[in-house]
């Protein structure tokens, strides 16, 4: 399987950290925490997160505040199908490919819940085949773009299906919930908004960079599943974010690296380019130390974080793309993704 194109797409509006925090230090809902919460929110908002600005798919930075699951679902319905057209779109151009000649679509999301799914909203927005196969896949959090391509590389290896196109889409901001509980306002500093596609192909492309899926691995560890979830309460999305993600996230993803080093025979030295999710600035420190790499591998992980915020499912590759446009050099490429499970993915890649 080659990844032929890929495309990105954010709202058009971007809020700085200082910026949300004028507004959310006004709120009733922000008035109604206890100190310690206040403290913690202007702390990240205004401290060093790694985060400089987030895309919000909001009129104006004051809606953020109602939170209400008739607007925050509204607000999911209306933006979701737009950001991962637009993003299928730029991904379809990059590829030299028609939306006729997809077999296959397959979206990821977790902030949203559309039936029937987002698939069915984006096909008609792009104009694909009436016989596309159509997958919603759900549940799967930060880590969903590695699961998502490995489904398209299954369906491309089993012969019926030639282009598949795959999509993670994600408006935090529809999933908003602020309550006294730390994680649960870390994630309200943290998460951004934006879509990320790939167009996936049986065959390399004519022109242009060469990207070849070499392996996918995946690891779970269910014992640690309420670490990092979704919860529904009074109609709205709430996501827990346990203190123990970083050192979980690490903790995984160097032992999954080391897996597929073992599977595959190459070493850290031989990997020319580090495609890293970045859950949070902790995270990433966290990844390199356990993993035992320098700080260049995270360079471009980090400055994704420091303008988009941790997008969630879209994030590794929006790094995919920036690594692509950077001309990074060719060889093994390793790209990773942790999330909800608590699971972590992996995938090698070959670059020319």
């Amino acid at each position: 399987m080659f990844i032929t194109g890929l495309g990105t797409a954010v709202p058009p509006r971007q809020y700085s950290q200082a910026q949300c925090w004028e507004v959310l230090r006004a709120s009733p809902g922000v008035s109604r925490l206890r100190g310690p919460a206040k403290a913690l929110l202007e702390r990240v908002l205004l401290g060093d997160s790694g985060i400089a600005t987030r895309h919000l798919a909001l009129e104006r930075l004051e809606d953020v505040l109602e939170l209400d699951p008739d607007v925050l679902h509204a607000r999911f319905a209306t933006h979701a199908p737009v950001l991962a057209m637009q993003a299928a779109s730029a991904a379809l151009e990059r590829a030299r490919t028609a939306p006729r000649e997809i077999d296959a679509i397959a979206i990821s999301t977790c902030t949203g819940l559309l039936c029937p799914g987002l698939t069915s909203h984006v096909a008609e927005r792009l104009g694909l085949r009436d016989d596309v196969l159509a997958l919603d896949l759900v549940g799967q959090g930060c880590g969903a773009a590695l699961p998502n391509l490995r489904t398209a590389n299954a369906l491309i290896a089993g012969g019926e299906h030639a282009k598949v196109l795959s999509i993670c889409v994600e408006v935090c901001s529809a999933a908003l919930y602020l309550d006294d509980d730390p994680g649960v306002l870390l994630s309200a500093c943290l998460f951004g908004d934006g879509a990320a596609a790939a167009v996936l192909s049986r065959t390399a492309p004519a022109a242009g960079r060469r990207v070849q899926w070499r392996g996918g691995f995946s690891a779970s560890n269910p014992a640690e599943r309420d670490a990092l979830c979704m919860q529904s309460r009074g109609g709205m999305l709430r996501n827990i974010l346990s203190r123990r993600v970083p050192s979980l996230a690490a903790r995984a993803a160097a032992d999954l690296l080391a897996r597929a080093m073992a599977q595959c025979g190459f070493e850290k030295t031989d990997v020319r380019g580090w495609i890293w999710h970045a859950g949070g600035r902790r995270v990433l420190d966290c990844v390199r130390e356990s993993a035992g790499l320098e700080e260049s591998a995270m360079a471009r992980s980090r400055e994704m974080l420091r303008r988009y915020g941790n997008l969630s499912s879209p994030f590794v590759l929006f790094v995919l793309d920036a690594a692509l446009r950077d001309a990074a050099p060719p060889g093994r490429w390793w790209m990773s993704s942790f999330g909800a499970g608590f699971s972590c993915h992996g995938a090698l890649l070959e670059v020319s």
